[in-house]
């Protein structure tokens, strides 16, 4: 029985992507909710039905009292023993039934799913935006958001059918008792809810913005501290301690001042709450009493009346706190909104079709990028490379290569101008294709926290074990790969490398993504600074592996240690945004240029400023 009601909604099923979600609360919690549509209607149309079962039993009870005063026990068994006894039937079957499946539609299609829905949609969303909207946000911020808006979303919909729904239903057929007993019952019961929805509205009136300002505080919290856990070798090399802890604690105290101020909120609440309670209870159980002494009401009705007060009374703290909860939870979806519900601007074209490599030529035409700005990046460039050729860029920080490299991989899409690869606009092609296409090695060799294995199949999850092997030895990692052991037992390909492989070294680190791309096999290679991160012996080795990488392959390598690129095919020279120089190492140095000052500069193999 769990199985099916859990069953009931698939949260991974298909749907359409939207680039541009929803920035309004309701349309964008509507949009992962149609899903559950039907469930939604069963479920509130449920909890209507309890609510007007709760309230007839109060009724009931009423007449309960009627019929036991009505004469002895065997004329009242006699009279009504029958109804007595329907009535018993009916507490003990239809009543459970109802509330066990209104119950199981909460808790087990509704919570586990809605939440499980959000989060895997969100977590999709996001990992389609561009490397430049990342680089521009705490990745801890944003995963803090995408692991509390889920659960927020499920709690607004468990409190709107759980609570909102019933206690709706429940106060309208409280009125509806009210008058059908005695219209003047309906008179104290209005004087306590007309304030009793003032309160609520002055609370969360209030309880929204300062809901989304406690969630951004806290997401604030987390982006600082995952910050200074990520760069923890920074922090202890230049011993900033002290200085970390200050940074957190700004954070962590604006925390707990906007938590303060929800708390003075919900205490105001409880006090309003306590007040306008004592009013419902002497008004309607007063004005019950009243009427009975002047002969127009039964004892009965005035047992529904007090039964009625007292639940409301007990309901009401519950029917704020719920309401409360619930503009809660929507002022956290709201404030994870402003990650989840951002726009995917880097989108492949509506008739982007995949690139189709078959020679590896790349051309550049009037390229233009300065990320928004007047100045930096890439200025006018046009560059063409022949398929199978080997280039080199070289020039000093904030020349433009690094930007030249992330618009060939479409991590940006550029200001102005093309890029085409075998005749083939890039901002055409779809962007996995494209990023199929070309194998890159960073001077920045960051791995997965996953085991060796896995870092390495990254490149091609299709190879085979022997193929991982070979790639692997081919970056002269597979021995120290063998001698791996984690701190779970894990030995070898199957040890896991920690977070952003910091259990590494950087050469070893620098192997792993070497094999990487080995196995990976693209038609055009990206090398920015492959062997920056190895020891001489070593880099001698793998100089030679990366050579016959090349064979066949269309190469762009940028280099700051020159020697590692004399052997290219072109040497391309880049100075403020621009192509300044073009040509083989040695036309380059009999040309007397800025290559050549660079070379002649050289300290220990780096390229001097």
């Amino acid at each position: 029985m769990f199985g099916y009601f859990e069953r009931l909604v698939d949260p991974y099923g298909p749907y359409a992507e939207n680039d541009t979600p929803p920035k309004r609360l309701f349309p964008f919690l509507l949009n992962y909710a149609q899903p559950f549509k039907k469930v939604f209607w069963v479920t509130g149309t449920l909890s209507v039905i309890i609510a007007i079962v709760e309230i007839w039993l109060l009724a009931y009870l009423g007449r309960l009292v009627d019929i036991l005063g009505s004469g002895t026990p065997a004329e009242v068994w006699a009279r009504s023993g029958v109804e007595l006894i329907l009535v018993a039937v009916l507490i003990l079957t239809i009543r459970p039934l109802v509330h066990v499946v209104q119950i199981m539609l909460l808790n087990n299609t509704i919570l586990p799913n809605f939440g499980t829905l959000v989060r895997w949609r969100a977590h999709r969303h996001v990992l389609r935006q561009s490397v430049g909207w990342f680089e521009d946000d705490f990745a801890g911020r944003i995963a803090n958001r995408i692991m509390q808006t889920p659960p927020a979303a499920g709690a607004v919909v468990f409190q709107l059918f759980d609570a909102i729904t019933f206690a709706i239903a429940y106060v309208v057929a409280s009125i509806f008792l009210l008058a059908q007993t005695d219209p003047a019952l309906v008179i104290p019961l209005l004087f306590w809810l007309v304030p009793y929805l003032f309160l609520v509205r002055w609370v969360l009136y209030r309880v929204t913005p300062a809901s989304e300002a406690a969630s951004n505080a806290r997401s604030a919290v987390t982006g600082r501290v995952v910050d200074s856990y990520t760069n923890i070798h920074a922090v202890k090399m230049f011993a900033h301690h002290d200085r970390e802890v200050d940074y957190a604690k700004e954070a962590i105290e604006e925390a707990r001042r906007t938590f303060q101020y929800e708390m003075r909120l919900y205490t105001t609440m409880d006090a309003g709450l306590m007040i306008l309670n004592g009013v419902l209870v002497v008004g309607v159980v007063g004005w019950a009493i009243w009427i009975w002494m002047q002969g127009a009401a039964s004892i009965g009705m005035v047992a529904v009346a007090t039964s009625l007060a007292l639940r409301l009374n007990a309901m009401s703290g519950w029917i704020m706190w719920a309401l409360s909860d619930f503009f809660r939870e929507l002022g956290v979806v709201k404030e994870g909104m402003l990650t989840i519900a951002q726009p995917v601007e880097l989108v492949d074209a509506p008739d982007a079709t995949p690139l189709q490599v078959t020679a590896g030529g790349v051309v550049l035409r009037n390229l233009s990028h300065h990320y928004g700005k007047q100045t930096g990046g890439l200025d006018q460039i046009d560059l063409t490379i022949a398929p199978g050729e080997k280039v080199g860029l070289v020039g000093q920080s904030g020349a433009g290569k690094s930007t030249l490299v992330k618009l060939l991989l479409r991590f940006y899409d550029a200001e102005k101008g093309q890029i085409l690869i075998d005749g083939q606009d890039i901002a055409k092609a779809t962007q996995d294709s494209l990023r199929s296409a070309i194998g890159m090695v960073q001077q920045d060799s960051a791995l997965l926290h996953r085991s060796v294995r896995e870092n390495i199949l990254y490149g091609n999850p299709a190879a085979t074990e022997a193929e991982m092997i070979e790639a692997a030895q081919k970056a002269e990692a597979h021995d120290f790969i063998l001698g791996l052991e984690d701190n779970e037992g894990r030995k070898g390909y199957d040890a896991k490398v920690g977070e952003r492989g910091v259990k590494l070294s950087g050469g070893q680190r620098q192997r792993i993504s070497l094999a990487r791309v080995i196995l990976k096999d693209a038609p055009l290679l990206v090398l920015d600074e492959a062997t920056s991160a190895l020891d001489s012996e070593v880099e001698a080795a793998i100089q030679e592996t990366l050579y016959r990488m090349m064979d066949g392959k269309t190469v762009i390598a940028i280099a700051h240690r020159l020697s590692t690129i004399a052997r290219m095919d072109r040497i391309i020279v880049m100075d403020q945004g621009r192509i300044v120089e073009d040509g083989t190492h040695d036309a380059l140095l009999a040309a007397d240029g800025q290559y050549a000052r660079f070379w002649a500069r050289q300290s220990g193999g780096f390229l001097g400023q």
